[in-house]
């Protein structure tokens, strides 16, 4: 009998709306079509799915045949922009049954979009989104305030790390500084 293959799903990565923004680094972990996309983050980390929380506050409905769902969650560090459509129809439903504002907690990919013009526009395709309180939002700022920081510690001693300071120039203290007013929001 042949042994069955494990199937590892890949850690959903915290990180605040500031820092997704500055990402501007792609890249497929293989040559098989079905290979897995990373991005790496400033602070010195690949991901090719992201554990966001916020206030989802704008949500529309785009196209006709293609229906798609476009949103802003905006986090204490700046605001994160979601999208799910027809690939992902479970998650599509439950962005459109959820009425703005509203906390809530996405799981998603990141994707990375360069304009004509040349700048880089980074969204979220959601997988998951659902409705949560405060408290969660709450804990989650302090989670992903810790993992940062843990990443920023960590940063030039590890090949993501090297990688990115070479891809975006990061100065780890301007990270430490988000992170900090990013927790002087938390209602603890």
């Amino acid at each position: 009998m042949k042994p069955q293959s494990t199937f590892e799903r890949e850690p959903a990565r915290r990180v605040f709306a500031s820092e997704l923004r500055e990402t501007r680094y792609q890249f497929k972990d293989g040559d098989d079509e079905k290979s897995p996309t990373y991005v790496i983050l400033p602070s010195g980390i690949r991901s090719n799915r992201i554990f966001i929380v916020g206030t989802l506050t704008e949500k529309q409905r785009q196209g006709d045949q293609n229906i798609f769902y476009r949103g802003r969650v905006v986090d204490p560090t700046g605001t994160f922009f979601i999208m799910a459509g027809s690939y992902q129809p479970e998650a599509m439903q439950q962005l459109a049954r959820i009425e703005p504002p509203a906390f809530v907690a996405v799981v998603g990919k990141p994707n990375l979009y360069t304009t004509p013009e040349g700048n880089c526009l980074v969204s979220v395709r959601v997988e998951s989104i659902a409705v949560v309180d405060r408290e969660t939002r709450d804990l989650w700022v302090l989670d992903t305030a810790r993992e940062t920081l843990d990443r920023l510690d960590a940063f030039g001693t590890t090949d993501d790390s090297k990688k990115a300071q070479e891809e975006y120039g990061t100065q780890p203290d301007l990270y430490r500084k988000i992170v900090y007013d990013a927790l002087s929001q938390v209602q603890l």
